[in-house]
């Protein structure tokens, strides 16, 4: 019988099954902030502040974390039922995770000129990737017409549910709540200034808010960090800071998903090696033509699939010279004795 206190945090049955027999004795706590060197987290016995061994440093760790706990230290990361990764911003070649054990997307964007449906995209294909449902959330619907926004956002993904609203409104918790059960676990994504903050506040967190900047829509962090916060409905929300730049890593998976309409039609081409230019008999560009397909998804779909082969090429590239190193590193410590 799970305590009803874990299930509440999002454990289950299936994150049970997987602490090994001499762990059993370890009790279960989830990371709701990192540190560097320790963690926050929270179980049945209440909130704890751990410390992370040589082993499993913080780098590893994500806010959603399950792990278990020996004493004030972390013990073990259980798996993951979904996480959410990106490369790191800028030259990095190391994955930067963003949450783990999450099971909605709320992309937030805002009904003025922060409205990118290439960006939403970019988070629709994290979220398919992982497993995650995603929601897109519009903010300052009261500041502006709405519909076109909510058009062109239920546009990019089949049975995608897109909200309109004033994050301000008392009308947020009842509007989201569907997915902040108890139980249940969100994460806010988007850039800073769209009411990410304002959102959690209404359903029942308490974060610190921000203006943006008139002239530009611009939005100032007032998220500097992850924090896994409780709700008044009883689920969870993983809050963030606003992300200015999203790479993708090993998410063809997801791309392939957001673009099953076109990968369907490539299918359908004369040529199997179609480049879907000037070839005779393209089957995505006589649906392009016939306005069945909105011409500007072609070129977004192969941008991300040439980013997303770079960027894992690379951080494959980038573990196998560490692990080359390592090897190195670990034959140099060890000399053959002198007969």
């Amino acid at each position: 019988m799970i305590p009803p206190h874990l299930a509440d945090l999002g454990w289950n049955a299936s994150f049970q099954d997987q602490i090994p027999a001499e762990d059993a004795a370890l009790p279960p706590a989830r990371l709701t902030a990192l540190h560097r060197g320790r963690v926050e987290a929270i179980s049945a016995a209440g909130p704890l502040d751990l410390l992370c061994p040589p082993n499993l440093p913080v780098t590893m760790m994500a806010v959603g974390d399950w792990v278990l706990c020996d004493g004030p230290r972390v013990a073990r990361i259980l798996p993951r039922a979904t996480l959410l990764q990106r490369r790191a911003a800028g030259t990095g070649t190391e994955a930067q995770l963003i949450a783990a054990n999450v099971d909605t997307m709320f992309i937030t964007t805002s009904c003025n000129s922060d409205f990118n449906a290439a960006r939403i995209e970019r988070y629709l294909v994290l979220a398919h990737s992982a497993g995650i449902t995603p929601v897109v959330v519009l903010t300052k619907a009261d500041m502006a017409d709405p519909a076109p926004y909510v058009e062109t956002a239920k546009a990019l993904s089949a049975d995608l549910t897109v909200i309109a609203l004033n994050a301000k409104s008392p009308e947020v918790a009842a509007l989201l709540g569907p997915w902040v059960q108890a139980g249940k676990t969100a994460v806010l994504l988007g850039s800073s200034g769209v009411g990410k903050s304002t959102i959690a506040n209404s359903l029942g967190a308490n974060q610190a808010t921000g203006d943006i900047r008139e002239d530009d829509a611009k939005g100032r962090h007032t998220t500097t960090a992850r924090h896994l916060l409780p709700l008044t409905a009883g689920g969870w929300l993983i809050d963030t800071p606003g992300v200015r730049e999203l790479q993708l890593t090993d998410v063809a998976e997801g791309i392939d998903i957001l673009f099953s309409d076109l990968i369907d039609l490539a299918a359908n081409c004369r040529f199997r090696d179609c480049q879907h230019d000037l070839e005779p008999g393209c089957a995505v560009q006589a649906a392009i033509a016939e306005g069945k397909i909105d011409p500007a998804r072609l070129p977004r779909w192969r941008k991300l699939v040439a980013e997303e082969k770079s960027n894992s090429a690379a951080m494959a590239a980038a573990k196998t010279r560490a692990l080359g190193k390592h090897t190195k590193k670990s034959a140099t410590k060890w000399r053959a004795p002198k007969k």
